[in-house]
């Protein structure tokens, strides 16, 4: 049986502590840090910003997180604690629109933030933008008001499409930007060493680059044992349960997840926890793993839960014996950490920052990605010993507590922000494009060699590339207030 943490919840703090004096903004134009974990769009990257976002406020900080509005009846403003909120700008049609639509509508999304900061007479110390999207936003702002730009990508094109024979138009803008972030903004933020390592292999040797990882509020996970969780799911106390908590997407690698568990004998659940409302992009996939669960015998086995809110969630992992992290990657692996923070061992890919998140043979186990006869195996043998399962599970929660608190990483981001200076940020924007523009010259050569005998693919890719690259030209012999602006 796992205990409840014996922590006591963030949160219930009263008075904040001294202001730090200071108001800051986080981008994230598609990752609104209210929304619903699990819908369509929504994921690790929400739960960052939020996280991030109430930890500063916690220190006295003044903190706007800027998305983007997807529905009419949104607010535009919206106060998740004193200190910390919600700004919501029209960018587009108030609208869910897919990541890969919504570069288009940036423009929009830098006059309306500009126009916000003059209706409401506030001046900003630092930008933190997340996600190359909001990375191209964060650049536009820094070379328009001088200040220093942190940067988070959450994710890397560079790493996404590398194994695609034809990588979409929109691939080429990505790299770019991801490019001009590492070389031009004033620091990024690696969540995992892994990441670190993939950021100079794989996009640039110039810049600045610091390791924090991403925080949760671990009382939060930690605040119910596995008794009152199975009572209140109603899920018998002597039933095996298997743990799957996100989206359904390929990459996630649910497949594997669900093969794996085919290998298992004896009784067990496998709850996948997660999923947008019918019509949802991931609909296809999700009904592929449904087909594939009867296909295998196990549609007694999987419960499809659909959605669950961020208020249920802690009782999904303390209701679990085991969570299972099967991507083929992962930035860092937000989810490892929750479910640790619960008293749950974690089964994840030996892939990204899971390697980092996740303590082999101490808070859980890890397996080569895609290997349905390893995680099988790991299962298998975790769920027949009941105290490693406790051992693990409690080790976990120890490391959760110790390295990936709000607290504990907002301070760390604090100390960061405040080593930056705007004067020095604001002299030193422009320089570093010409270097930029020749890293995608070369890129050009390369893509011209490896596109060889797909015209229509290599057309459209190259376009994108050589316009970006005019642009970046352009940009160096204009005004500050120009650099980016297409």
């Amino acid at each position: 049986m796992k205990p409840k943490s014996s922590s006591q919840p963030e949160r219930e703090l009263i008075t904040r502590e001294n202001s730090c004096s200071r108001r800051y903004a986080l981008i994230s134009v598609h990752g609104d840090p209210t929304a619903e974990i699990g819908q369509e769009g929504a994921g690790g990257q929400n739960i960052y910003v939020r996280e991030l976002g109430l930890g500063l406020a916690q220190k006295g900080c003044q903190v706007d997180m800027f998305t983007r509005r997807e529905a009419p009846n949104q607010p535009e403003i919206e106060e998740l604690a004193p200190g910390c909120r919600t700004i919501r700008l029209t960018a587009g049609p108030a609208q869910f629109i897919a990541r890969t639509e919504l570069f288009n509508h940036l423009p929009a999304f830098v006059e309306a933030w500009l126009d916000f900061q003059r209706r409401s007479h506030l001046s900003y110390s630092l930008i933190h933008s997340n996600y190359w999207l909001s990375g191209w936003v964060g650049l536009q702002l820094k070379f328009r008001l001088g200040l220093p730009q942190v940067h988070t990508y959450h994710s890397l094109g560079a790493i996404k499409y590398r194994d695609m024979e034809t990588p979409p138009a929109i691939a080429t803008i990505r790299h770019g930007v991801e490019w001009a972030c590492l070389e031009q903004s004033d620091c990024v933020v690696a969540t995992s060493p892994q990441e670190a390592e993939n950021l100079r292999q794989l996009v640039s040797a110039q810049g600045r680059i610091e390791i924090v990882p991403c925080g949760i509020n671990a009382a939060h996970f930690g605040s119910v044992s596995q008794e009152i969780a199975r009572q209140k799911l109603n899920i018998d106390p002597e039933m095996p349960v298997i743990l799957y908590v996100g989206r359904f997407d390929p990459r996630k690698g649910i497949e594997t997840l669900v093969k794996a568990c085919a290998r298992l004998s004896g009784p067990f659940l496998l709850y996948l926890v997660g999923g947008s409302r019918d019509g949802g992009s991931d609909c296809q996939e999700q009904q592929r793993i449904r087909s594939l669960g009867k296909t295998l015998g196990l549609e007694s086995k999987i419960i499809f839960t659909g959605r669950v809110s961020q208020t249920d969630l802690p009782a999904y992992y303390a209701a679990a014996d085991v969570c299972v992290v099967p991507s083929y990657y992962e930035p860092f692996g937000l989810v490892a950490i929750e479910a640790m923070a619960a008293g749950t061992p974690v089964v994840a890919s030996d892939v990204g920052g899971l390697r980092h998140t996740v303590v082999h043979n101490r808070t859980g186990l890890l397996v080569p990605p895609r290997n349905v006869e390893a995680l099988g195996k790991a299962l298998g043998e975790l769920l027949a010993q009941p105290e490693k399962l406790q051992s693990l599970g409690r080790s976990g929660r120890e490391w959760v507590e110790s390295r990936f608190s709000s607290g504990a990483v907002a301070k760390q981001i604090l100390s960061l922000y405040q080593s930056l200076s705007p004067e020095k940020s604001a002299l030193e924007g422009v320089l570093p494009t010409r270097s930029l523009i020749t890293a995608l010259q070369k890129r050009i050569q390369q893509e011209l060699g490896l596109k060889k005998g797909n015209k229509e693919g290599e057309s459209g890719h190259l376009a994108a590339m050589e316009k970006l690259i005019l642009v970046l030209q352009e940009g160096v012999k204009v005004s500050r207030d120009q650099l980016y602006n297409f």
